[in-house]
């Protein structure tokens, strides 16, 4: 993990206009007010792997961890958020994008709001769905966690 180039590119979204439609942009994902970047991707599913996919899932929390640690520094201390509230609530309440897609993905986040930006920023292991790789996000919006 560039823990210098994660840092640097959260940094350019915190100021990077967002985009007017849904889409991809540069592989990751963007819409109205946010950004959602995938720092590292593991190489794939494999089906039946579930030892190697734990390993990989625990590798990807000691780098959001190391990431909380650098972002906190800066942004203040937070607690882990954790997304399985959010997911239940998108049950029963429309909750804003780009928080229902994290909380589909992942399970906790670190969330901040970056001073000075009028943006927040989460970092988070997206690992819900075991059939799909194993992603460290980094959230950039411009809409407060629900």
């Amino acid at each position: 993990m560039d823990i210098a180039r994660h840092i640097a590119l959260i940094d350019e979204l915190c100021f990077r206009p967002f985009p007017a439609e849904h889409g991809p942009s540069d592989g990751d994902t963007a819409g109205p007010g946010h950004f959602t970047a995938v720092l590292e991707c593991s190489r794939g599913p494999r089906e039946g792997d579930q030892g190697e996919r734990a390993v990989t899932v625990e590798q990807y929390e000691k780098y959001r961890d190391a990431l909380h640690e650098r972002l906190a520094s800066r942004w203040g201390e937070t607690e882990p958020w954790n997304l399985q509230t959010v997911l239940l609530r998108t049950e029963l309440e429309e909750i804003p994008e780009p928080w229902a897609a994290l909380s589909a993905r992942a399970r906790l986040a670190y969330v901040w709001e970056a001073a000075g930006t009028g943006r927040w920023v989460a970092v988070a292991v997206a690992d819900r769905d075991e059939t799909d790789e194993v992603r460290l996000l980094a959230v950039v919006t411009q809409e407060a966690p629900p």
